[in-house]
């Protein structure tokens, strides 16, 4: 009896070192190509064409960071986020992408480049972006969202290029 007791202490002492030193299983990786992360800033892009801050604000996840293009302020909860967009949604932005580059990881996938938005007023402001998604509980949302707007007018960058390449 007192060899069983040995016996079952140690085979359970065993498994529990073995459980507590075991490598943490690997996550699951949500299977995702750069198209579908493209369709991610088309989604968002929707949503604006609401006019609804709160559709808007269902895009990011609740602990994102948005540093805005036309705020100084960064937004860091869901409510100072959606506070922004309901201030910047009645001048009727709609993005179009310019340039891009997407990279896709396990669950976080990043798309940078430059955009132009377009608004009502007939006014556009060219941008830079860079949106930062992590896939959480079985959706792609944004961590973190930074638009600048560009620091150079469009046909002094442009010359500056050409000027650099000859």
């Amino acid at each position: 009896m007192k060899k069983t007791m040995v016996l079952a202490t140690m085979t359970l002492a065993a498994g529990w070192a073995q459980a507590q030193s075991a490598p943490p299983s690997a996550p699951q990786c949500a299977a995702a190509d750069e198209k579908q992360i493209a369709a991610l800033f088309d989604r968002w892009n929707a949503s604006l064409a609401t006019h609804d801050p709160d559709k808007v604000t269902a895009n990011y996840a609740s602990d994102a960071v948005l540093l805005p293009t036309v705020s100084n302020k960064p937004r860091t909860s869901p409510a100072e986020i959606r506070d922004y967009f309901e201030h910047f949604l009645p001048k009727g932005p709609q993005g179009k992408i310019d340039r891009r580059i997407i990279k896709v990881g396990c669950n976080l996938a990043q798309d940078v480049g430059t955009y132009t938005f377009s608004f009502k007023d007939g006014s556009k402001v060219s941008a830079r972006y860079t949106y930062v998604y992590e896939y959480r509980k079985g959706q792609w949302l944004i961590a973190h969202h930074h638009s600048s707007a560009m620091p150079e007018k469009h046909e002094k960058h442009e010359k500056n290029e050409k000027h650099d390449k000859s």
